[in-house]
Order: structure tokens, then C-alpha cells, then sequence
């Protein structure tokens, strides 16, 4: 059964973990089985945050291409 999170509730389990190692009363077992979760996390995490990057330096042009997303510098360019 796998579960499709929001982004946000994966932030928030990640903290929970992290927050839970930092305390410092965690099993060692328990310790290693929830780092292995957080990295899961973290790399889902930085997945989704790569993808959302991508898409958004995107434009579409007048005939239907992607292309690039660039930002002129208009201070430059009024110098």
C-alpha cells in the first residue's frame, strides 16, 4: 500500500523524525530504521523540489514549445 503525501506532510514527518533523533532517547535500532526513513524522505523530498524547479523555469511559446525561462536584468540594461 503506498501512500501518495503532499509535499508538506512529508516535510513535516521528516521533521518529526529529526526531531525525535535529536532528542536523543531512541533506541539504537529504532535510531537507525528512522535515519534510513528520514533519508527516504529527504531524497523524495529534493526530488519534488527539482522537479517543481524544472517546471517552473519553464515558458511556453506562442506555437506551443518549452523553452527556457530567462530574466533580463533591467537595472543592466537601463545603464
Amino acid at each position: 500500500m503506498t501512500e501518495n503525501k503532499t509535499f508538506e506532510e512529508n516535510l513535516e514527518e521528516l521533521q518529526q523524525i529529526v526531531d525525535r533523533l535529536q532528542q536523543g532517547d531512541v533506541p539504537l535500532e529504532e535510531a537507525m530504521n528512522q535515519f534510513q526513513k528520514g533519508v527516504k524522505l529527504s531524497q523524495k523530498l529534493e526530488k519534488t523540489l527539482s522537479e517543481a524547479e524544472n517546471k517552473l523555469t519553464k515558458v511556453m511559446t506562442a506555437d506551443g514549445q518549452e523553452q527556457d525561462f530567462h530574466l533580463e536584468d533591467k537595472e543592466s540594461s537601463q545603464e
